[in-house]
């Protein structure tokens, strides 16, 4: 019997991530919990993981800048994405109503996707917390009898709370994407996309030339992000996305901005995949 793939995962059972590394590689896995990203990473390094599944952005949140500092430092190789439906749902104990609630405990971007529900119960005091998954199994433990998480429908059945309230989420349309990591290079075929790093000079137009060369070849910009160089004022790293219809058009517009760039580097190359 073949031991199983070992995914390193921010959070607990039930979370968003374990929801994600189902999606993406099967249920015959086994998941290692993590408090923070940095342990995932952690794991991945020490060959303790065979993959890290990581969120990067949201559709209602935005970008998750801390992971981009993460990806830099760590090195790892984008082998895949995979993108997932985000419902929230407020649950307690069972008996609890809502008239009981005095607290509601979530991770912050989870607290962010639901600000109008959250708004229209000022006397409610919100708390951070590390997980959603995590917060909704705090209450089973600790018998949170005026405590409300925020968090999925599988967290609910998997620690007994029943659901007050459903889809809390401001926008229904809200998905968030995560990034398959790997310390060992896996050439996929027929790679699509790609997620790219690389810095330029302080000049006026040397984004907008990078920019060009992946126009005038084709390929996409399906995202760009920027984040400051440490140490280094007016100095920024640059992560993008890009996609492509043919090979041969993401090779030729790579060659021509590596003439416009300085530490260029390919995070990964992988299939695109956005289903929801």
């Amino acid at each position: 019997m073949s031991e199983k793939i070992k995914i390193a995962i921010q959070g607990v059972k039930a979370s968003f991530h374990e929801e994600a590394a189902y999606k993406y590689f099967g249920k015959d896995i086994e998941t290692l919990e993590c408090t923070s990203f940095k342990k995932t990473c952690d794991l991945l390094k020490q060959g303790k993981a065979d993959y890290v599944v990581m969120a990067i952005e949201n559709s209602i949140a935005g970008s998750i800048l801390p992971n981009y500092n993460l990806l830099r430092d760590y090195r790892f190789h984008i082998i895949g994405e995979v993108h997932l439906n985000i419902q929230q749902h407020l649950l307690a104990l069972p008996g609890v109503k809502l008239s009981d609630i005095q607290f509601v405990e979530s991770h912050p971007i989870a607290i962010r996707q639901c600000d109008e529900f959250l708004s229209d119960h000022p006397e409610w005091t919100i708390k951070e917390g590390m997980d959603t998954a995590a917060c909704a199994k705090k209450i089973l433990d600790e018998k949170l009898t005026h405590t409300a998480a925020i968090a999925s429908e599988a967290a609910a059945k998997l620690y007994g709370l029943e659901i007050l309230e459903k889809r809390i989420e401001t926008h229904k349309k809200n998905s968030t994407r995560f990034l398959i990591l790997s310390n060992e290079l896996q050439e996929q075929k027929n790679a699509n996309k790609a997620s790219l790093s690389f810095q330029t000079s302080h000049a006026i137009g040397a984004l907008a030339m990078v920019l060009q060369c992946f126009a005038e070849q084709n390929v996409n910009l399906s995202k760009i992000q920027s984040m400051p160089v440490v140490g280094r004022r007016n100095e920024y790293d640059f992560y993008v996305d890009v996609e492509w219809k043919k090979q041969a058009d993401y090779d030729a517009a790579i060659r021509k901005v590596l003439k416009h760039t300085v530490n260029f580097s390919i995070m990964g190359e992988y299939l695109k995949n956005e289903k929801i």
